[in-house]
């Protein structure tokens, strides 16, 4: 049986999803390590080059699934990135959606210096719900969860009612042991 749920937190940049991988992490009934899958990366080597005009990394996916994959058997994981569909579906128990008003958005991009192209991008793929139809077409809708993710109040709501997904989670593992 596995330790824990793998969740996959995803959304456009800015959406709040280390914070809300922190708050989880910290919450959570039983023990979920949060891997911010960006920073994990970098920390890595798992990229083919540096954009410097996108200021990205280009990742190599093949080196990054392979990395993950004994992690994700142990089970016990919040995976953090802006993208979803390159994990398997069969990774995933609970792919959680955050989204943010595109103005709000604007200025939290702002804020982490973003070049102006690039906040237009991401503010354009939030506008558009870019990462959000990504998770729909890449795994069954009945784990696909969307939340605002706007306000203080939303995102320790949002954690609360994961905690309670997890919670559920745990019971259906011991219902089916």
């Amino acid at each position: 049986m596995a330790k824990g749920p793998i969740i996959i937190l995803t959304g456009t940049p800015g959406t709040g999803k280390s914070t809300h991988a922190e708050l989880l992490a910290n919450e959570s009934p039983i023990p979920l390590k949060a891997i911010n899958v960006s920073e994990w990366v970098k920390e890595r080597g798992l990229y083919e080059n540096y954009d410097e005009e996108w200021q990205t990394y280009t990742v190599d996916e093949d080196r990054l699934l392979d990395e993950l994959e004994p992690i994700v058997a142990e089970g016990g994981l919040i995976l953090d990135w802006h993208t979803c569909e390159i994990y398997p579906e069969r990774w995933a128990d609970l792919v959680v959606v955050l989204r943010c008003d595109h103005t709000k958005l604007w200025e939290r991009l702002e804020k982490r210096g973003y070049p102006l192209k690039k906040i237009q991008e991401n503010n354009e793929a939030e506008i558009m719900q870019v990462v959000l139809d990504e998770a729909r077409a890449s795994y069954p809708p009945e784990i696909v969860i969307e939340l605002q993710s706007e306000t203080t109040e939303q995102m320790e709501s949002n954690v609360a009612r994961i905690v309670e997904w997890i919670k559920a989670w745990v019971s259906n593992q011991e219902d089916s042991a």
